[in-house]
């Protein structure tokens, strides 16, 4: 059987480049690991006349006077290796040394074999635990109408980092299970993200009481503070409503220095046991119960306003003997200035944009099942887009004034995206329904092809910008939880993948705007429609594989 080629990669090629400035000098006195030699370019304008440059501050400190010796250039010119990308051309210009990418085979590299583009760098193994406090059991289930919409976020991150990370090849497990059929669960399955549920009738009694035990049997309980305060029946009567029918105290702060964990609040002090944070400890026990905690890593997706509270649960359950890998992704609060409103009037109002928006656009043809189906995935689209674009320790404002809209066009998040998703769909329905009338042939392998015809700047800069890179972008929540260091915070970029999105879009509509994709059914003009094509459908299968990973299903007609 032939092995798979490894897919050209930009790290890869950048790492190469390095090596051949350093080698050639004997590490040229770079005592600096991480300086950065080699710059990518992205921008159209400079992808004119370059794909990658080492500016002269660089080379004037590698070299005698910036003067790049011969041998280094030919060596570059002739640079191999697993995932490089094919040089074509390396000179020394007055901004410093650039080097051009050979287009015709790194467009024939690509589009030949695409796949393994549109998956993840790397496959990993293990288990993720994805703790999500906002939907625990606080006096009641959480609602729609009781869910902040900094909770709101807190969830859609939860799922996203879900799907990133089992596409990584983890298993993926979320904490709490809510009720089957509760008003959370539908509303949550209306944005895509489908919640581990139990039946109604489900307790969690039994392991309530194996935490309550485990912790009034820590190594870190501090009963001395137990003895050294007595309690009135009220106060009795008050710890047997919390569950406790003893007051437990876990000296949290010992937990955390006996296990020398970094980034803890150092004020957690000494925590007396309560109802509730029994109860999140019994789900966080249920969540774990089919894989070895100790091995795995929980992530808890908590508000910068919860942070101190889930630090607590946190060592709690380290100090019931559990002791996993637990870090805690902390998001920043959304504020929407001059208006009070949670998540269920958040998701009716831009719905009702979103149909109204749509309806200015279509007119009439706005009504029945799909046009339904249409206006909650692109509600969807927008509720992510909005909360999920911004770093999540940041704040995220939001406009939620009634007259201000959605538009369905122009750059702006989750619908644009959305919008140039589907005129890739459109265009491929017309082309196949060129083939059935006869105007067109089939698409012919890409090995037949003659990728030089790919000479508009929208196209390279689609490759190069986007699907090249995407499976590192793919690979990196797993990268940075593998390599990030150990404190109690981890931040894992989940606003890439969006961001991602949204610049993709801008790109490719300005190339789609430009450049007439089915032309005339004349064979001397197949090869560079087939080539067109090819990079297009690349594009689509990109915008699924992105998508999935935001539990948004792709929109094929608007």
């Amino acid at each position: 059987m032939m092995e798979e080629a490894v897919p050209f990669s930009i790290v890869s090629t950048v790492k190469a480049l390095n090596s051949a400035l350093r080698d050639a000098e004997h590490e040229a006195e770079i005592s600096r690991e991480r300086e950065k030699l080699w710059f990518k370019e992205s921008s159209a304008k400079n992808l004119r006349n370059r794909d990658f440059l080492s500016p002269n501050t660089v080379l004037t400190t590698l070299y005698a006077g910036g003067e790049v010796p011969s041998e280094v250039l030919s060596g570059i010119r002739c640079l191999r290796g697993s995932g490089v990308l094919p040089i074509g051309a390396s000179e020394v210009t007055l901004e410093g040394l650039r080097v051009c990418v050979d287009r015709c085979a790194a467009f024939r590299g690509v589009l030949c074999g695409i796949m393994p583009y549109l998956k993840p760098a790397a496959q990993r193994q293990g288990c993720i635990l994805i703790n999500c406090p906002a939907l625990h059991t606080k006096q009641a289930t959480p609602s729609p109408n009781t869910l902040a919409l900094g909770q709101l976020r807190t969830a859609l991150i939860a799922d996203h980092l879900g799907a990133q990370l089992r596409g990584q090849g983890y298993t993926v497990f979320f904490c709490p299970a809510l009720p089957q059929e509760s008003d959370i669960v539908n509303f949550l399955k209306t944005l895509g993200i489908d919640w581990p549920t139990v039946p109604v009738s489900w307790t969690n009694e039994d392991r309530e009481e194996k935490m309550k035990k485990a912790l009034e049997n820590s190594a870190y309980r501090d009963r001395e503070m137990d003895r050294g305060k007595r309690r009135s029946r009220g106060e009795e009567i008050e710890g047997e409503k919390r569950g406790i029918k003893e007051d437990v105290r876990i000296n949290l702060t010992q937990v955390v220095q006996d296990d020398n964990l970094q980034g803890y609040d150092p004020s957690l002090g000494t925590c007396t046991v309560q109802r509730e944070a029994l109860c999140h400890l019994a789900q966080l026990d249920s969540a774990s119960a089919d894989f070895p905690v100790s091995t795995a890593t929980v992530l808890h997706v908590t508000s910068c306003q919860d942070e101190f509270r889930q630090q607590q649960t946190a060592m709690l359950w380290r100090a019931a003997g559990v002791m996993a890998m637990q870090r805690l992704v902390i998001c920043g609060p959304v504020k929407t200035p001059g208006v009070q409103m949670n998540a269920a009037q958040y998701l009716q109002l831009r719905k009702a944009q979103m149909k109204e928006a749509s309806e200015i656009k279509y007119g009439d043809q706005v009504e029945g099942q799909t046009w339904d189906d249409i206006i909650r995935v692109m509600t969807s689209a927008t509720v992510r887009f909005e909360l999920l674009s911004t770093v999540h320790t940041s704040p995220v404002t939001l406009d939620v004034q009634r007259d201000s809209g959605v538009s369905t066009k122009g750059p702006r998040g989750g619908v644009f995206v959305m919008y140039n998703c589907a005129r890739l769909h459109t265009l491929f329905s017309s082309y196949e329904k060129g083939v059935e009338q006869g105007l067109y042939p089939e698409i012919p392998a890409g090995t037949e092809l003659d990728f030089s015809a790919l000479k508009e700047e929208g196209e390279w800069l689609l490759l190069f910008n986007y699907l090249i890179p995407f499976s590192e972008l793919l690979d990196q929540s797993g990268q940075l939880l593998e390599h990030e260091g150990g404190g109690a915070r981890v931040n894992l970029r989940t606003e890439q993948v969006c961001r991602f999105l949204v610049s993709l879009s801008k790109d490719f509509s300005s190339y789609y705007n430009r450049v007439h994709v089915l032309g005339e059914p004349l064979p001397h003009l197949f090869n560079q429609m087939f080539c067109r094509l090819l990079l297009l459908r690349a594009l689509r299968e990109l915008y699924h594989s992105a998508l999935d990973s935001l539990s948004l299903p792709p929109i094929t007609q608007l």
